[in-house]
């Protein structure tokens, strides 16, 4: 037979630290706030915000012509003449005004996956929105700022 662990004593600071932390973490309520995507090396997000207020400063790319027949992390199959984009936490069907930094051109698009995967991007956009503010002109990256315009639900 095993020998039983011997299980050592907590002192009274220690236990009453752990059972307040344990209380406050049960009673705290849930947070509508939107944290900025972790691992975003290159791009900037402020503290969480209410989504309303959201902004965020980073690289944005757009979805390669060859994703037809991609099924979206929302289910929805990718159109590329659609203006949607692939956001790491904001809600599905949250429209995003995406502002390029070099050119001052901006599109208004829906959020419906998840993305981008490559670090330094905030952002994947589809290749209409793209088009519209003049990525796909460029080397196929650029700074854009995106700030929430309405705010979406989550499926």
């Amino acid at each position: 037979m095993a020998p039983i662990p011997e299980i050592k004593n907590f002192s009274g600071r220690t236990a009453a630290a752990v059972a307040i932390l344990a209380l406050c973490l049960g009673c705290a309520a849930p947070s509508k706030l939107i944290a900025p995507p972790k691992g975003n090396q290159g791009g900037s997000a402020q503290l969480p915000v209410p989504l309303s207020s959201f902004r965020q400063t980073g690289m944005a790319s757009f979805y390669a012509s060859d994703q037809t027949n991609y099924v979206t992390a929302s289910g929805e199959t990718y159109d590329a003449n659609a203006l949607t984009a692939a956001h790491p936490t904001l809600p599905f069907n949250t429209m995003v005004k995406v502002t390029n930094l070099s050119n001052g051109l901006s599109v208004v698009v829906r959020i419906n996956d998840r993305g981008p995967y490559t670090k330094r991007r905030i952002i994947d956009l589809s290749k209409a929105a793209a088009d519209q503010i003049g990525i796909t002109e460029s080397e196929g990256t650029e700074m854009v700022e995106i700030e929430v315009v309405s705010s979406g639900e989550q499926k």
